[in-house]
């Protein structure tokens, strides 16, 4: 069954003119024609202009037109930051389907509910990719499927035979730069024309505390919110584009795929996050923009001020995890660069972000402003603090399941974030933590993120979270869970003393102490603090 929008924002946003008749396909013809000879994207060895792009898309959109994608049909691809990624979005698209892109690090669990919820006609894997073997567990999933349901097994970069039940994804046949159009590839004028409004992405999300859920986006929806980063940061066909989140995840999906064809533009992958590297394709690519989380703007800062060199990037736009302001402060004097915290999700993409003028205290210490005509409010605000609700021409078309709209939608359209925010005066965000992230102490609520920020700043302190763990007395305590700087052995003493310097209400201090050798995160970056929870009281008898 094609997909479709589980709710519709009517018609306010093409009378307002945010939304047009643009759609992926009609991005990419134009890039085609206006830059088909400037280069497009660079995978480590593999360089692709936007001719070579076109042609192989060409290709590829045939071969999934014979495996019987049709418009509205779902293809799930689980691939890395490859050229392939790349390809396989605009084939897709253009033959009016919708992509679902699943980051590499799921397994059998969770690929299995996708592939039963999402019902998909094809499904794309690399063979292995860092030591895992991915046709191998496609294969264990799709054996609890019946015979008929089970969708075609399309594999990027192959290095054995197959078994019989999945084929080389044709791709792969590309070996170095300037490949050219084969004879016999599908003209762009044959295939199944796409509609703005159609559903092109169906994006499940990340999910710290929950299932994940499906999240429903068209042309529209993609196209605008890349338009109003273009728009807000001042891009042009000059900016080339850093790539290292994972196009499988929101960012890197517009970003690494929609926003370089927007601009015709290039885009430089990276497909296994390795600082010193990243840095080296930076320079030689001359990237000048990059969004990404946190882990990336800390682990590039530190190369750069190992060297003493500043950096070619012009903007770097962090989010997806909790952005400490220090880091925001330091990484804009190291890099030489503009930093700004950038705030959204799989649902809403951007709803706030720092901009190229605001001040470094605005940008390091808040989240933003609302960027385009994106509109938020609080919710049962306590003393300023709030669950932050919004809308805007980027939000979601709802969930692929339309039984979880109800709870995220108020009545008049807003979507309800889960995140726990502040206004100030000139109308900045800042983000204060998840509504589940409050630590309920002899019944005062205290901020997580107002505690992590101040020990982040801690030399000993690498990482941080604090987390709410039950008490019989008190119901909840503050635990501290510290990543130690290298050869660092914090203490909950010299924590608290720590936080006296900055006189803050000795009931917000951790009165439990874990120190660990890394955080987990999900795909996003974020920290799941449900993991590090079970983990506290599983430790405890």
């Amino acid at each position: 069954m094609a997909l479709r929008a589980t709710r519709t924002p009517g018609p306010k946003y093409q009378e307002l003119g945010l939304w047009d008749d643009d759609s992926l396909p009609t991005l990419l013809a134009r890039a085609i024609r206006d830059n088909a000879d400037d280069l497009a994207i660079v995978d480590r060895s593999v360089q692709l202009t936007y001719r070579d792009l076109g042609a192989e898309v060409d290709r590829l959109a045939a071969q999934l037109r014979s495996l019987g994608v049709a418009k509205g049909d779902v293809v799930l691809a689980q691939l890395p930051n490859w050229w392939e990624a790349v390809v396989l979005l605009q084939a897709v698209v253009r033959l009016g389907a919708v992509i679902n892109p699943v980051v590499t690090i799921y397994r059998e669990a969770e690929l299995a509910f996708i592939v039963d919820q999402a019902s998909p006609t094809v499904v794309v894997v690399p063979d292995r990719f860092r030591g895992h073997d991915h046709v191998a567990m496609v294969g264990r999933v799709l054996d609890d499927r019946p015979t008929g349901a089970r969708p075609t097994v399309l594999v990027a970069r192959p290095e054995r035979p197959l078994p019989s039940w999945a084929t080389a994804l044709w791709a792969n046949r590309i070996r170095g730069p300037g490949a050219r159009r084969p004879d016999g590839a599908v003209e762009h004028s044959e295939m199944e024309q796409t509609c703005a409004d159609d559903i092109a992405l169906l994006l499940y999300t990340s999910g710290t505390t929950a299932a994940p859920k499906g999240v429903l986006h068209s042309h529209q929806t993609l196209i605008y919110e890349c338009r109003s980063i273009v728009e807000l940061f001042g891009l042009d066909g000059r900016a080339a584009i850093f790539m290292p989140s994972p196009l499988t995840h929101i960012t890197g999906f517009l970003y690494g795929m929609i926003l370089p064809t927007l601009l015709g533009t290039s885009c430089v992958l990276m497909d296994v996050w390795e600082p010193e590297d990243a840095a080296r394709l930076i320079e030689e690519h001359r990237c000048t923009f990059s969004v990404a989380a946190t882990p990336f703007l800390s682990g590039l800062t530190g190369v750069y001020e190992r060297r003493g060199e500043s950096s070619a990037l012009a903007h770097f736009a962090c989010g997806g995890a909790d952005v400490p302001p220090d880091l925001v402060r330091r990484a804009t004097s190291v890099l030489d660069a503009d930093v700004v915290r950038i705030y959204g999700s799989s649902e809403m993409p951007t709803y706030s972000s720092g901009r190229p003028g605001d001040s470094l205290r605005t940008k390091a210490e808040t989240d933003g402003y609302p960027i385009g005509t994106a509109a938020g409010r609080l919710a049962e605000a306590t003393a300023g603090v709030g669950e932050l609700l919004v809308d805007g021409p980027e939000l979601f078309l709802g969930y692929l399941d339309p039984a979880l709209n109800a709870d995220a939608f108020t009545d008049d359209g807003y979507f309800r974030t889960g995140d726990l925010a502040c206004f100030d005066d000139e109308g900045f965000v800042t983000i204060m933590g998840r509504v589940k992230d409050i630590i309920i102490r002899k019944g005062e609520k205290i901020s997580a993120r107002e505690i992590e920020d101040l020990l982040y700043r801690h030399p000993d302190v690498a990482e941080v979270a604090v987390i709410a763990v039950p008490d019989p007395e008190f119901g909840e305590r503050a635990c501290a869970v510290v990543v130690p700087a290298p050869s660092a052995h914090p203490t909950l003493d010299e924590l608290c003393r720590y936080l006296d310097t900055f006189r803050v209400a000795r009931q917000k201090y951790p009165e439990v102490l874990e120190l660990v050798n890394e955080l987990p995160r999900n795909t996003a970056g974020k920290v799941q603090k449900f993991v590090l929870r079970e983990r506290f009281v599983a430790s405890r008898p």
